[in-house]
């Protein structure tokens, strides 16, 4: 049998090399969205197998009737393994909570991002999972494929209409500003401008970008000193990049969050001013681009351009849906659609389980009242 045991002092120190770095990687799997989620009430479960391999878990309990539900978010990572080793790995896991002393797991949740053309979803299956709704804004997500390609190559192959709103931006002075924990303001690259501001300034004028795109596509946010406190503490550990395009004359007009980890660099949000969209209408497309660049300069193998999937249509959006013009803006720069596996959970102990979903939505209610 697979051995388990709690991250040590000495395993926590490469933690994210493994789990961050690593093939298949993601940021939620970090030690320092681990810290993040304990602010919340979450316990953070660092779990080591025999061999080394690393997989974050999230566990908080169940109002009134006891026991824990678990999330690993994002994972297990695949490592560059294959799918059934994934799905032993998960096995693994839920076998190991199941048998730890105090925990008393009820139910277990997985939304590792593993392409469901793998077999996954089968494997899932198999050991006892089955598929629900998304804890994270998107299942789904448009994947361009970078390895082997110039920059030449890929802008090349974006669409003749975004390649004239890039150029469009680029002569008429849109700067992109680049705040990234990784670099210092000297070294942010050709076609990026270094920071005149603390980040944090940045990041807080972004976060009411959000609220406005939020409301023209209706979207909700969560608070903001979440948001932020989040973001700070990504960017401080190089996991996440902030672009910001500037009019000529120093005006923000769109904003850009990705997140660095695997073998891509993925677009989590991004914003635009409502007039930008008249005035500047290609500061967005341009952002896009220097993403892209910056993807290819650090050797990325897939600029992820993130998912237009949401609640009630997990599927690609067709003319005439809210998410079909963003579905379009990112197939224009190459984006092809990349069909994930998805959330799954497994119920461990059903009795619970039923009786902590009740207690939890009273709770809810009563913290509402």
């Amino acid at each position: 049998m697979t051995s388990i045991h709690r991250a040590s002092a000495a395993e926590l120190g490469d933690w994210d090399e493994r789990t961050v770095d690593a093939p298949g990687g993601h940021v939620f799997q970090s030690r320092a969205w681990a810290a993040h989620r304990e602010t919340s009430g979450w316990t953070a479960d660092h779990l080591v197998f025999d061999d080394g391999y690393r997989v974050l878990g999230l566990r908080r309990p169940w109002p009134l009737v006891g026991g824990w539900s678990t999330y690993l978010p994002r994972g297990p990572i695949s490592a560059g393994e294959p799918a059934d080793r994934t799905a032993e790995r998960l096995a693994a896991v839920v076998d190991h909570l199941a048998a730890a002393d105090g925990t008393a797991v009820a139910v277990l949740a997985s939304d590792a991002e593993i392409p469901a053309a793998t077999g996954y979803p089968g494997r899932l299956a198999a050991i006892g999972f089955h598929q629900i709704e998304e804890i994270q804004p998107s299942r789904h997500r448009l994947s361009l494929p970078l390895p082997g390609r110039s920059e030449d190559d890929v802008f090349g192959g974006i669409s003749k209409s975004s390649r004239q709103r890039i150029r469009k931006a680029d002569d008429d002075g849109t700067t992109v500003v680049r705040h990234d924990g990784r670099v210092p303001p000297a070294g942010v690259g050709d076609g990026f401008a270094a920071p005149a501001e603390p980040t944090e300034i940045a990041l807080d004028r972004f976060y009411d970008l959000l609220l406005e795109t939020g409301e023209r596509r209706h979207f909700s946010f969560g608070p903001r000193d979440a948001y932020l406190a989040w973001w700070r503490s990504a960017l401080r550990a190089g996991h996440l990049v902030y672009l910001e395009a500037r009019s000529s004359d120093g005006a923000p007009q769109a904003g850009l969050v990705l997140y660095r980890h695997g073998e891509r660099l993925s677009t989590v949000h991004s914003g635009d001013h409502a007039a930008a969209r008249r005035d500047h209408p290609g500061a967005l497309h341009l952002l896009r681009w220097r993403a892209i660049q910056l993807a290819i300069r650090e050797n990325r193998s897939e600029m992820d351009l993130g998912g237009v999937d949401v609640a009630g249509s997990r599927r690609e959006p067709r003319e005439g849906e809210p998410m079909w013009g963003l579905y379009q803006h990112k197939r224009s720069f190459g984006g092809e659609w990349l069909e994930l596996t998805g959330a799954h959970e497994r119920v461990l102990d059903p009795t619970r389980y039923r009786l902590g979903r009740i207690a939890g939505r009273l709770a809810t209610l009563m913290g509402r009242g």
